[in-house]
This record gives C-alpha cells, sequence and structure tokens, in this order.
C-alpha cells in the first residue's frame, strides 16, 4: 500500500510538499517529523493514478 504524505505549513497548516511512499517508509517519516515537531498529514494514495 502506498500513502501520500503532506508536510504541513507551521503557521496556517496547509501543505508545503507531498511526496508518495511505501508502507515501509511512512514509520521513518513520522519518526523524523516527530523529533523536529513538524506537522504532517498522512492518507492512502490515489491507486487509480497507477
Amino acid at each position: 500500500m502506498r500513502f501520500e504524505v503532506m508536510r504541513l505549513d507551521d503557521f496556517d497548516g496547509t501543505p508545503v510538499d507531498t511526496t508518495v511512499v511505501d508502507a515501509a517508509s511512512v514509520n521513518r517519516i513520522v519518526q523524523q517529523a516527530a523529533a523536529i515537531g513538524q506537522r504532517l498529514w498522512i492518507r492512502p494514495a490515489d491507486t487509480s493514478a497507477l
């Protein structure tokens, strides 16, 4: 399964950048974001575009 991970702006919460990753990478990205206090929005990637 693939997930869309969006990094959110610290002030207004709008998406700053987006990446699509596999499930194994989500944990690493969350750990890195937590270490620096970064806000993320994670959702299943749209599989119809594959």
